[in-house]
């Protein structure tokens, strides 16, 4: 079978290798179409840390199933499934309540292990969830989402609440349409005029905010200067998280979902007058997957994938998916999919 592997910083090669065998517990899959992600980008480019090469990349899978012992779930041979790419050990204290998202010994798919930028692959079976009434273009992207779904359950949204979603790249796009569906009000806050305008034709936000000096003023005016009651940071960027307690109102959330490698400095006094309540966000649960599979039909799937080639084209346009000027939000890759 073919496959394709990150062999270092900047080089992806087309390779072939033997079809895997599935074990006791495991599934054999068949890969339709694979997401492309920001940890997909960031390794290309060699700043992912906690990574290794060569790697085969892709944790956004659309996949069927080829063979699978049984299992609690029900799947069997044909089923079309997501893959929930995060291996837990179910023995840690995070397992042990339920936190399998940020177990102590996780491995991901594509990121500490072999992802799914390969024709077949085997997974634990007890990652699987039946997926048979989506296309494949809906199972690439509910990985993705299920991330934003996570952040918008920890942030425990009420309805009628005004919250900032700073950074409109695909994962901060999908926490502005959940927290939409959980009941607020949302203010779109990115750079980029493309993206916001986006976020307002497509998501359907209430208001857009460029990022700047005149954020927290703008932001002031929108919420007659109560500022939001939960901030979601999906830029990963230092500069914009270390902004977001400034959109937060007194008594409010703030909810990290993007990751900054270095460190990040507040003024204490600014953020204790507040009781700011700090939240980080990671990965995500079978429940943070389910939502998005029940709710999946509210989201503008086909203009959020903007970039599709087939596994044989990846390689060459693989750099201009880094490129903002692209207009790219989702790209995919399709091995054998419908569409």
């Amino acid at each position: 079978m073919k496959y394709i592997v990150c062999e270092k910083p900047g080089e992806f090669l087309l390779k072939e290798k033997e079809a895997p065998i599935r074990k006791e517990g495991e599934a054999l899959l068949q890969i339709n179409k694979v997401g492309i992600c920001g940890t997909d980008l960031h390794a290309y480019a060699g700043n992912q840390a906690f990574f290794t090469y060569p790697r085969i990349l892709g944790h956004e899978l659309a996949s069927v199933v080829l063979e699978i012992g049984e299992n609690e779930s029900g799947i069997k041979a044909g089923d079309k499934v997501v893959v929930m790419p995060y291996i837990s050990c179910g023995t840690c204290i995070a397992c042990r309540n339920g936190k399998t998202n940020c177990c102590t010994n996780i491995s991901v798919l594509g990121v500490h292990g072999d992802g799914g930028m390969q024709e077949q692959i085997t997974v634990p079976a007890n990652i699987l969830i039946k997926a048979n009434h989506l296309s494949d273009n809906e199972m690439a992207i509910v990985e993705p989402l299920a991330i934003g779904a996570h952040a918008v359950r920890r942030a425990a949204i009420q309805k009628g609440e005004i919250v900032a979603v700073v950074g409109a790249g695909p994962i901060g796009i999908g926490i502005m349409k959940l927290a939409q569906i959980a009941g607020a009000k949302v203010i779109a806050i990115d750079m980029n005029e493309e993206r916001l305008q986006y976020a307002k034709e497509k998501i359907g936000v209430d208001y857009i905010v460029k990022a700047g000096e005149n954020a927290v003023e703008e932001i002031s005016k929108i919420t007659n200067g109560d500022l939001c009651t939960a901030v979601f940071d999906a830029s990963g960027n230092k500069y914009a998280i270390e902004a977001c307690p400034n959109y937060m109102s007194h008594g409010g959330r703030f909810v990290l979902v993007g990751l900054s490698k270095g460190e990040l400095t507040y003024t204490h006094p600014k953020i204790h007058a507040k009781e700011m309540t700090l939240m980080c966000s990671r990965n995500a649960t079978t429940e943070d997957f389910e939502h998005v599979i029940n709710v999946l039909d509210q989201f503008p799937t086909d203009s959020f994938i903007t970039h599709s080639v087939p596994f044989t084209e990846m390689i060459q346009n693989f750099d201009s998916w880094l490129d903002p000027k692209t207009g790219v939000i989702k790209a995919t890759v399709s091995f054998n999919s419908e569409k």
